[in-house]
């Protein structure tokens, strides 16, 4: 089954905050804990900002997060 362009932003998001617990993450990006869950899961894509800022967190880009195959 080939996963959801949500399910793959998921997957690198997993990937990206590692050992780091979901409520570091949320905090840091301003967002709930089950939004961070939904993202992770690839329930939801976030918003720009949401996307901007977890990009800063994580030293990396938008692009390389969202929008690379």
């Amino acid at each position: 089954m080939n996963k959801t362009r949500a399910e793959l932003i998921g997957d690198r998001l997993r990937e990206l905050r590692g050992e780091r617990p979901q409520k570091e993450v949320a905090d840091a990006v301003n967002v709930s804990v089950m939004a961070i869950s939904k993202y992770e899961r690839g329930q939801i894509i976030p918003g720009d900002d949401v996307k901007i800022a977890l990009a800063k967190f994580y030293g990396t880009t938008v692009e390389a997060i969202f929008f690379t195959p």
